[in-house]
């Protein structure tokens, strides 16, 4: 495969299915080598492996690793970006799209239940970036980008864990883009424009029943994350885009 991403390196975390899937194989069609990165190397409850994420990718005529990776765990981590920078020379694009999905209210959230999004949403994103900003920084640049949610900003539907987290992440890579201006390196939050129904969105959403005018396909979040991951210091950075409203 060729493309404005030819001879780049992206990490994406969460790969195994849903956004990180779709993304993972729109950066390899656009050239990038990619590592799959995930826990899912057996099929389960919701499916998806890096395995056969990375196979797709492959037959399709890209370059991809699968990597195990548990984000809640910074040897996990360390490990995975270590494997990718072993096989792929380094690392230039990262995608924290690692995530876990919880939209009940406030009062009937069990304490394991809101630990579990601090722990994946918000330290796993910590995680990840803090492993591979030395291996993009060595490239001279790079681009960082997390993957959130527009629910951040939807105060008047109350609070949820997941959104306390995902607000905690675009925290964090706001205030990052600026400390890594100097190394040419772009730090952006993405989030999908409306909701987009993965196999995770199904497993923890609550049944909540989403009107068809607020679906989103997944393509949409992987055109915009191509897009993003050619950016560095000098372009877009500092940002949370919309999906759907990026002006390219």
């Amino acid at each position: 495969m060729s493309g404005p991403l030819d001879g780049k390196v992206a990490f994406v975390a969460g790969a195994s299915r849903g956004i990180g899937a779709t993304i993972a194989t729109a950066l390899a069609r656009a050239g990038a080598s990619v590592a799959v990165a995930a826990r899912s190397e057996r099929e389960g409850k919701p499916p998806g492996t890096i395995g056969a994420v990375a196979q797709r990718i492959t037959d399709d005529g890209g370059r991809a690793l699968p990597v195990v990776c548990d984000v809640t765990s910074e040897a996990s981590v360390d490990d995975a970006v270590a494997a990718t920078v072993a096989e792929f020379g380094g690392i230039d694009i990262l995608v924290a799209n690692a995530g876990v999905l919880w939209l009940g209210p406030i009062e009937s959230t069990p304490l394991k239940r809101w630990q579990l999004c601090l722990d994946v949403n918000t330290t796993g994103v910590f995680l990840v970036t803090k492993a591979a900003i030395p291996h993009v920084r060595a490239r001279g640049a790079g681009s960082l980008i997390a993957i959130t949610t527009t629910g951040v900003t939807m105060t008047g539907h109350g609070a949820n864990a997941y959104w306390v987290s995902k607000a905690a992440a675009e925290r964090l890579y706001l205030g990052l883009a600026a400390d890594l201006k100097a190394d040419n390196i772009a730090v952006n939050c993405l989030s999908p424009s409306r909701v987009v129904l993965t196999e995770g969105w199904q497993a923890g959403g609550a049944g909540m029943q989403v009107p068809p005018e607020m679906v989103e396909p997944p393509e949409a979040m992987a055109d915009a994350a191509v897009f993003l991951a050619q950016q560095d210091a000098s372009g877009i950075t500092g940002t949370i885009q919309r999906s759907e409203k990026m002006v390219r």
